[in-house]
């Protein structure tokens, strides 16, 4: 490797190069310790910088931490060093399904065993909130076990993008695989749209091509916007009645995927697989509240675990050592923030104690976060403050003060005077301390790996 070095951390050796985009290389990389074969993609954060990919990048981390899925390329961790930033993924070994679909049309049950991984992936992003938007050949993989994986998602939408009609307005995706709303340009809904992907996809499996095929892009548009194409004589009834039901170009008339997973042709073998146990908070969606699976969270349980925090928000509000918040720029409040290795319990029990002990007024909102009001009004009105945990990993926990109301100077005093004297036995280090040297004679790399 020329320009990498032959290790990451200490913790990884790097092989050879997997593939390269624009923006990034991938190789393919060994864990020292344990052997494991992982995918490591390298952006310099300069280039990043430069092309305006912050929050492209911040959104894709958010992603793939939340559809922890069997049928999904896992994301293992993210890793920072003042000029480069990684991506630890699942390495996925068999290669791209486009190199088998190139090589001409699929057995009916090969191409349904796909089909039926692809559409219980979609289905469980969409539960998270998430929309892939570029969903083709070339971007589902193949392990060892010949089991579908999705990758790269790039180009994927979260809830908060959506505009004040509740769709998005993006057009991205890749020409062949987009449905005609995308190309509309009035709006659309990602999910609907990733569900004709999803056609486009069953039905270049099953042919050998793609139903929208034409040398001249605006005439494959026009196909595209009106759904015109046309099936091969080798396609069975069953596959042609369902591909007839999503390549519509009304969405509000395409088949969805709990319609999909009814059609017979589709049950045929199909088990459900087990989605891993999701640490992160399910997303919201404007106006509706909190998006959780039954078999995941109950809504009527209080959360037994502080909400997850992202690894890039770790890395930029607590690292002045590698300083990434001219790359992110945070959108959270002004507080005062450290990290602690006790439990989220113990942290917001010792946090109430010095409270009280103050004469604050303690008032515990939802999950890990308590309000903290003042003994007496001040200049600028009563001081109120909120304390919240985030669990970073098993280990390490991250609290945030923030202000909410009240002088800015009184809060400052309340932080620097009573605050960090009081907390700092559970303290383990504040914003912009340094963190190396603390973890088990880690470095800060090290830590903020095990962070992500």
């Amino acid at each position: 490797m020329e320009e990498e070095t032959r290790t990451v951390f200490g913790k990884y050796e790097i092989g050879r190069l997997l593939g390269k985009g624009t923006f990034a290389k991938v190789y393919y990389a060994r864990h020292i310790a344990t052997g494991e074969s992982v995918a490591i993609k390298i952006l310099k954060k300069e280039q990043v910088r430069k092309e305006g990919m912050m929050e492209q990048i911040k959104r894709e981390i958010s992603v793939m931490r939340l559809v922890r899925h069997p049928n999904v390329v896992e994301l293992k961790e993210v890793m920072a060093t003042k000029t480069k930033i990684f991506f630890v993924m699942e390495y996925v070994g068999g290669g791209e399904l486009f190199a088998k679909v190139s090589r001409g049309k699929l057995k009916e049950d090969v191409a349904r065993k796909y089909f039926q991984q692809l559409i219980s992936a979609v289905d469980f992003c969409h539960s998270r909130g998430v929309s892939h938007r570029d969903l083709k050949p070339e971007n589902l993989l193949l392990d060892e076990n010949e089991n579908l994986k999705i990758s790269d998602f790039g180009l994927s939408a979260l809830p908060e993008q959506l505009r004040h009609d509740g769709l998005l307005h993006t057009q991205c995706g890749t020409p062949a695989y987009v449905a005609p709303e995308v190309l509309r340009k009035k709006g659309y809904d990602g999910s609907r749209a990733d569900i004709w992907s999803c056609g486009v996809i069953l039905y270049a499996l099953l042919a050998g091509f793609l139903p929208f095929r034409n040398e001249n892009l605006m005439s494959m548009y026009t196909k595209v916007l009106r759904a015109e194409f046309q099936f091969p004589p080798w396609f069975s009834a069953e596959p042609r009645r369902l591909i007839s039901k999503i390549l519509v170009a009304d969405p509000d008339r395409r088949a969805t995927i709990p319609a999909i997973m009814r059609v017979p042709w589709f049950q045929k073998g199909f088990s459900r697989p087990f989605a891993f146990q999701l640490e992160q908070p399910v997303p919201e969606k404007a106006g509706d509240k909190e998006l959780q699976k039954p078999e995941l969270a109950s809504p009527t349980t209080k959360s037994s675990s502080p909400k997850f925090f992202n690894a890039f928000e770790f890395i930029t509000s607590m690292s002045s050592g590698f300083d990434l918040s001219g790359l992110f720029e945070s959108k959270r409040k002004t507080g005062s923030m450290f990290t602690s290795k006790c439990s989220a319990t113990a942290i917001v029990s010792k946090i109430e104690t010095v409270a009280r002990g103050l004469n604050f007024k303690v008032g515990n909102e939802k999950g890990f976060k308590i309000r903290l009001q003042g003994p007496s009004e001040g200049r600028k009105g009563r001081l109120t403050v909120t304390a919240e945990v985030f669990e970073v990993a098993a280990e390490v926990s991250v609290v945030e003060l923030s202000k909410n109301s009240g002088d800015t100077l009184e809060y400052a005093k309340f932080c620097e005077e009573d605050v960090r004297p009081s907390l700092k036995d559970i303290v383990w280090t504040w914003q912009g301390e340094n963190i190396g040297g603390g973890y088990g004679g880690e470095s800060q790399e090290h830590v903020i790996s095990n962070a992500a």
